[in-house]
């Protein structure tokens, strides 16, 4: 495996630009069945806040992604290409082969108060899942927040993991000090479709119990209804039962978002799609054939439906210039020296 080769931008480049070294890797496997046939390769890495690159479609510019690989084993993730700039096999070995970033909190806290970071905004779980499996044995996160909470530096959460909700604490006190947003991605409610495409991963509504969660404890929480899956999730009567779903949870917002399929995905996808609705594989070689993502016509289609029925049901898109923030605990009286006026959290 070319562990040497692995940087923070995902593209190969010289040994020594890499985020660590093959003498740095320990690779474990545990016995135990919540792991079983997983292997974790533990590395020491270099750097931890990652630049995404000027091309993306990504509406951030730095991520902290703790984990390479993710045992959610969703068969459409876009990451699976990452796996083979390290000799990775992008099918089983990307859900079955974890890189674990070990010093990933302590590096983080060192490089948040370096004279040259800036206090941007930091993605997570946009790569792979932060709160996936391996997060309940390393416990990478509790540092992590610890680190943006104590440099209050704003940051954002994607997560299909329930476990995010151990950290509650350390959320609710980071929200006082900085701008928080939380998302959970929920595609869909069909539990048939869940089992096969995303068989790693909590129900959907367990994920959306997470929701739930979050607002009771005043974190505002919004679902990435992604993705929208073409002929499987998008009939009007399954978007509907989603976004009702969504919105009993108490989402602040909901943002749908089409299935993409890029290299490494593609093939991994295609091939389930193969096995599972063979008599889908010719319409998405042609929905698909101009590249990795669905027709302009089709995604504005599916938009359009999922925000008419997110205004029936009393939610909204989501906008990115609008951070979920715990609200301020309520005075024990009206303060009559000064005005008031009510404002939207």
């Amino acid at each position: 495996m070319r562990w040497e080769n692995l940087t923070d931008s995902g593209e190969h480049s010289r040994a020594d630009a890499a985020l660590f070294g093959a003498d740095a890797v320990t690779t474990r496997t545990f016995d135990t069945p919540e792991f079983r046939g997983i292997t974790f390769h533990e590395i020491r890495a270099r750097s931890i806040i990652n630049r995404v690159p000027g091309a993306s479609r990504m509406p951030f510019e730095w991520t902290v992604n703790p984990y390479r690989g993710c045992s959610h084993a969703c068969v459409y993730c876009f990451a699976r290409k990452t796996h083979s700039y390290l000799d990775l096999d992008t099918g089983i070995g990307f859900d079955s082969q974890i890189v674990v970033k070990t010093n990933a909190p302590e590096l983080l806290r060192r490089q948040l108060g370096s004279r040259r970071w800036q206090g941007e905004h930091i993605a997570m779980g946009t790569n792979v899942d932060c709160y996936q499996r391996a997060e309940g044995r390393y416990r990478l996160m509790p540092g992590i927040l610890a680190a943006l909470r104590d440099h209050a530096n704003p940051f954002s959460i994607l997560t299909k993991g329930t476990l995010i909700l151990r950290d509650l604490d350390l959320l609710t006190q980071a929200a006082e000090v900085t701008d928080v947003g939380i998302s959970v991605s929920v595609g869909f409610t069909d539990a048939e479709l869940w089992r096969t495409v995303e068989p790693g991963t909590p129900a959907p509504e367990r994920r959306l119990e997470v929701v739930r969660a979050l607002g009771g404890r005043g974190i505002g929480c919004g679902v990435l209804m992604a993705p929208v899956i073409p002929f499987l999730s998008d009939h009007p009567d399954r978007l509907r039962d989603t976004v009702r779903a969504i919105a009993a949870s108490g989402a602040t917002s909901v943002t749908p978002l089409v299935l993409h399929l890029r290299p490494g995905a593609r093939e991994w996808f295609m091939a389930w799609l193969d096995r599972h609705h063979p008599y889908l594989v010719r319409r998405y070689e042609r929905l698909y054939a101009d590249g990795s993502y669905a027709p302009k016509w089709y995604q504005r289609r599916i938009t359009r439906q999922v925000h008419e029925l997110a205004q029936e049901y009393g939610i909204g898109p989501s906008r990115a210039e609008m951070p979920r923030r715990i609200p301020q605990p309520e005075q024990t009286g009206p303060d009559l020296s000064k005005p008031t006026q009510l404002s939207l959290i």
